[in-house]
C-alpha cells in the first residue's frame, strides 16, 4: 500500500522539521566550514535521503521508492545550481561572510514553503486537466534550452541577479542585521533586506523550473514533496562546497539540460499515447544522463588543473627582470 495518508504526511513533516533544525544548528555559529567537513556532512545528508528511499520501499511501494530516487537525483542536481545562484546574489550585494549563513537559512526555509505550494497546485492542476502536460513539458524544454545555452558559463545567473538588484532602491550605509531601515523618513530595504528579496525571487524561479521536472516523473504529492525536501536539506554544508563542485562538475549543466528535455519528452509521450511510462525508464534515464555528465566532467577538470599547473611552471621559469 502506497504511503501518503494523513499520518504519513504528519510523520514526514515532523522528520523534515527535526532534520532541518539539525541542519540549521550545524552551522549556526559557523562563518566558514572547511571543505572536508562540508563534504562529510553533505555525504551524510545524501545518505539520510537515500535511507528515506529505503523506507518507501519497505513500507510503501517499489514504484514510490523508484520515483522518489529519480526525483531526488533531479532535485539535488538542480539544487547545486540553486545554491550557486545564492552565492552570486550574496556576492552581488557584497554581503559579509558572517551574515551570509543567516540569509541562506531564510532562503532554504522559503524554498521549502514555496516547493510545497507549487507541488500541491501543480499536481492538482495536472489531475484536473491532463492537457496541462503540454505547457508543463514546454516549460521544461525551454528551461533545458536555457541551461544548454549557458552550460559553460553563469552569465544567465549573473544577469538575473543584476536585473533584480537594479530594480530595487537600497538604503545607504551599514545597518547591521536589519532588513529594513528608515532613510529620509521612508522605510527602505537594507543591503541584507535587498539580498533576501533577490533570494526569494531566485527561489520562485527555481520552484517554477524544478517542480514541473519532478511532476514529470510522478504526480504522487507525498513522493514529490519528500524528494524536494530531502534535496533541500543539507544545502548549508553544500554552500561551502559549491564553488569547488561547480568547478569539478563542468558538464553538469549540459547533463541537466538533457535531463529536463528527456522528462519533457516522457511527459508528452505518456499523454499522447495515454499510457504510464514505467518507473524503470524514469530512473534509468535520470541515472544514465546524470552519470554521463559526472563521468565526462572528471577528465575535463583534471585537464584544466594540469593546464593551470603547467602555466604556473612556465611562469616560474621566466627570467626575472
Amino acid at each position: 500500500m502506497p504511503l501518503g495518508s494523513s499520518l504519513d504526511w504528519t510523520l514526514l513533516f515532523v522528520a523534515i522539521i527535526v532534520l532541518l533544525a539539525v541542519d540549521l544548528l550545524l552551522t549556526r555559529k559557523r562563518d566558514e566550514m572547511p571543505v572536508k567537513v562540508a563534504a562529510v556532512w553533505s555525504i551524510a545528508w545524501i545518505a539520510i535521503a537515500l535511507a528515506f528511499g529505503g523506507v518507501l520501499y519497505l513500507f510503501g511501494t517499489s514504484e514510490q521508492a523508484g520515483t522518489y530516487l529519480a526525483g531526488y537525483l533531479v532535485e539535488k542536481s538542480l539544487s547545486l545550481d540553486n545554491v550557486f545562484v545564492f552565492l552570486v546574489v550574496l556576492g552581488a550585494f557584497a554581503i559579509p561572510t558572517p551574515k551570509r549563513v543567516r540569509l541562506l537559512t531564510y532562503g532554504i526555509v522559503l524554498a521549502l514553503v514555496l516547493r510545497l505550494i507549487f507541488i500541491l497546485v501543480g499536481a492538482a492542476a495536472l489531475d484536473a486537466a491532463s492537457w496541462l502536460t503540454y505547457p508543463f513539458a514546454a516549460l521544461l524544454a525551454w528551461t533545458g534550452w536555457r541551461l544548454w545555452k549557458h552550460r559553460n558559463d553563469h552569465d544567465g545567473d549573473e544577469k538575473l541577479v543584476e536585473g533584480v538588484k537594479n530594480r530595487m532602491t537600497i538604503a545607504e550605509g551599514d545597518h547591521g542585521d536589519k532588513l529594513i531601515a528608515k532613510e529620509n523618513g521612508k522605510r527602505m530595504l537594507t543591503t541584507a533586506g535587498a539580498a533576501l528579496v533577490a533570494i526569494a525571487v531566485v527561489d520562485i524561479i527555481f520552484a517554477v523550473d524544478s517542480v514541473p521536472a519532478i511532476l514529470g516523473i510522478t504526480t504522487d504529492t507525498f513522493v514529490v514533496f519528500a524528494a524536494n525536501a530531502f534535496a533541500l536539506l543539507g544545502l548549508r554544508p553544500l554552500f561551502f562546497l559549491v564553488a569547488e563542485l561547480v568547478a569539478r562538475l563542468k558538464h553538469l549543466k549540459a547533463a541537466l539540460a538533457a535531463l529536463l528535455v528527456f522528462i519533457a519528452a516522457k511527459m508528452v509521450y505518456g499523454e499522447v499515447l495515454n499510457t504510464k511510462v514505467g518507473v524503470e525508464w524514469s530512473l534509468g534515464g535520470v541515472l544514465l544522463i546524470l552519470g554521463a555528465g559526472v563521468v565526462a566532467s572528471l577528465p575535463a577538470y583534471k585537464r584544466e588543473k594540469a593546464q593551470e599547473e603547467d602555466a604556473k611552471v612556465q611562469e616560474g621559469d621566466e627570467p626575472l627582470v
